[in-house]
């Protein structure tokens, strides 16, 4: 979900979540996909803390899990301190991060 594709370009389907949304109105784009055996969901965080933070069209929460079942979840930001300021990050995982955006400027 990149600047200019998907959600701001109204692509994908909405839902009403219950939490937050008085007026129960379909705002949250979501994604749904497959790549091999991983399933994907894909939603804008609404969480408290984004709608406090003012992040809930910025904080990306990755659903996932296979075909053995295993899954999980990510959360992920653009980093507000640090050296990754300014930079897409999976949270819990920022020294994953850091590295594949040094190797990405060393060319390596």
């Amino acid at each position: 979900m990149g600047r200019g594709h998907g959600p701001a370009q109204g692509k994908l389907p909405t839902i009403a979540p219950k939490r937050f949304n008085p007026q129960s109105e379909a705002w949250l784009p979501i994604l749904h996909t497959q790549r091999d055996a991983w399933h994907f969901t894909v939603l804008f965080s609404n969480t408290a803390r984004a709608h406090e933070l003012d992040r809930t069209r910025d904080w990306v929460v990755v659903y996932f899990y296979d075909d053995h079942h295993q899954e999980g979840q990510h959360t992920i930001v653009t980093e507000t301190r640090g050296a990754l300021i300014g930079r897409r990050v999976v949270r819990g995982r920022e020294s994953e991060c850091r590295a594949l955006y040094d190797r990405k400027s060393t060319g390596a």
